[in-house]
């Protein structure tokens, strides 16, 4: 009988063993560990339109990978290197939600980060929160990801958010065109419904009006029949909500009228490299954007320290990317929050990277003097301030101070 409780002891200890090695995915030995990180490594997934109508968000991609690379030169956040895997959704949300679940089953990542494009995000986030996955500082500015905390508690964003640019937009205009007569191109979705919303809830008891609105889908291949109706309804400004593509689109549209009105275009599509200089930097003089990222290309940051550091983290990890692209820049800036997370998580699990990212409160060398970076328990809006700025023919220049605007 004893040789039965000798092989019994036995059997438990080596279960116990391969339990161990298993570690809930490869923790370094350690059964506390989730999928995806172990004592050398941590694997990030995220999904981006490297093609498709919005590609030129590709370069996100780019600049946060370039940084993850700056990062694991110098030995990766606590010892730990980054694997950062992104796959191509076209912007294309059945593909974005086939990606997530890519990455999370058969990559086996311990995180997402920075997948772009709001309704890319919306298609992937019920899945990636039952999977109880971190999807961490997505690429939109919807305000839907910090609204409600406890419905999602896996998803957080990091730019600021579409209502608080539209604040942003609303205010200046109620201090330099308080009797504005507002004309609105948006896209159909829930980035371009999110941003008007938000301006039409701040203009709301002021002498501002919307006198007309047009939308366009993703898909259109031109919105230059918006902008002509747009033109005729007598409004005196614009606000252009649109991606990359249909910014200069409606700029070059705008070009070639007799309508001369303020132009505010959203920063997603306030890109010098990608929207100003295909239609002409003449053109795009006196559009009015925020900020609230060093602009790479602004002539006040030529001897930053942390501006030089990205150019030269790009020219040796990104050589094809153009440094000079504010989305490269806002990858690069975007990746410092994912490491910085990293290095505040106290146990290699996925539920201790969340508490990290909750209880955030840093500031960033590439982020414009005075812009932090916070969150909290019930709070999932991480950047909530910005800048207005202009562009005078050759560079976006900024006006004013930083101006902070709460999404709730």
């Amino acid at each position: 009988m004893l040789w039965l409780v000798l092989a019994g002891v036995l059997a438990l200890t080596l279960g116990a063993c391969g339990r161990d090695e298993e570690g809930g995915g490869g923790g370094g030995g350690s059964a506390k560990a989730s999928p995806g990180i172990t004592d050398t490594e941590v694997k990030l997934g995220g999904s981006y339109p490297f093609s498709g109508p919005a590609s030129a968000y590709g370069t996100i991609g780019n600049g946060a990978k370039a940084h993850f690379e700056a990062i694991n030169a110098k030995g990766g956040v606590g010892g730990r290197k980054i694997k950062f895997t992104t796959l191509d959704d076209g912007y294309e949300p059945p593909k974005a939600l086939q990606n997530a679940k890519r990455l999370i089953q058969q990559e086996q990542v311990f995180a997402l980060f920075n997948t772009l494009g709001t309704p890319n995000n919306l298609a992937i986030w019920d899945f990636v929160n039952q999977q109880k996955v971190p999807h961490l500082f997505v690429a939109t500015g919807a305000s839907v990801w910090g609204a409600d905390v406890k419905a999602h508690p896996y998803t957080i964003g990091w730019q600021p958010n579409y209502v608080t640019e539209a604040q942003v937009y609303a205010a200046y205009l109620k201090k330099e065109k308080p009797n504005a007569k507002v004309a609105v191109l948006y896209q159909n979705d829930g980035f371009g419904k999110d941003l008007l919303g938000g301006f039409e809830k701040a203009i709301g008891g002021s002498q501002i009006k919307i006198v007309d609105k047009e939308s366009y889908n993703v898909t259109d291949p031109t919105v230059a029949a918006q902008v002509k109706r747009l033109a005729g309804s007598g409004a005196d400004t614009f606000l252009n909500v649109t991606t990359p593509k249909f910014s200069a689109q409606a700029i070059a549209t705008i070009a070639k009228s007799d309508w001369k009105p303020l132009h505010i275009l959203n920063n997603v599509g306030a890109s010098k490299t990608l929207v100003l200089k295909p239609v002409g930097l003449d053109t795009a003089k006196g559009i009015v954007s925020t900020a609230y990222f060093k602009d790479p290309e602004d002539s006040q940051w030529a001897d930053d320290a942390a501006v030089k550091e990205y150019r030269a983290g790009l020219k040796k990890y990104s050589p094809k990317t153009d440094p000079n692209d504010a989305f490269a820049m806002f990858g690069w800036t975007v990746a410092e929050t994912m490491a910085k997370a990293l290095e505040k998580m106290k146990e290699p699990t996925r539920d201790s990277l969340m508490e990290a990212v909750r209880s955030l409160d840093v500031e960033q060398a590439t982020m414009l003097p005075g812009n932090k970076i916070q969150t909290g328990p019930d709070d999932g809006f991480p950047i909530e301030a910005m800048q207005i700025q202009e562009f005078d023919g050759q560079n976006w220049k900024l006006q004013g101070e930083l101006v902070e605007a709460k999404a709730k």
